[in-house]
């Protein structure tokens, strides 16, 4: 009977029993969510500064009629990152936005480009793509006149 009281008083395989649960329990509601939330961030951070090296590239090398860019866009666009493709290339004139054409080629005139990502995520998909879609658009302007 003695023997028997040392092993009642004595808990420490509660602790090696319940271990498996808590870390599954840390697992899925802590590091997975968390992993989302960082491949996300990651991805998302990567097209932006995709963007922003494309920009860059073609900031020095403006095109030389902006009324017929069309050979012009196709070169430029061959220097983009494959893995964020740019798409939706636009040159505006003027500060009403509108797209540069032979009536409307005054300054300042802007660059407006864009690129898609996709997630996966692997538990907050409903969270991180809403109504089911997973794919975002990020778009960028910047002057080049």
């Amino acid at each position: 009977m003695r023997r028997k009281r040392s092993f009642i008083a004595d808990q420490r395989g509660t602790v090696a029993f319940e271990m498996p649960i808590v870390y599954l329990f840390i697992i899925i509601s802590l590091l997975l969510p968390l992993a989302d939330v960082a491949v996300a961030g990651f991805r998302y951070i990567s097209a932006w500064q995709a963007l922003r090296a494309f920009g860059q590239s073609i900031l020095y090398s403006p095109p030389p009629d902006v009324t017929n860019p069309s050979s012009w866009v196709s070169a430029a666009t061959a220097k983009a990152d494959s893995n964020y493709p740019i798409s939706n290339f636009q040159l505006k004139c003027g500060n009403g936005n509108a797209t540069c054409s032979a009536g409307n080629n005054v300054p300042p005139m802007y660059y407006s480009y864009s690129t898609s990502i996709t997630l996966a995520p692997i538990v907050l998909s409903s969270v991180l793509c809403a109504s089911g879609n997973c794919t975002f658009t990020l778009t960028y302007t910047e002057q080049f006149q």
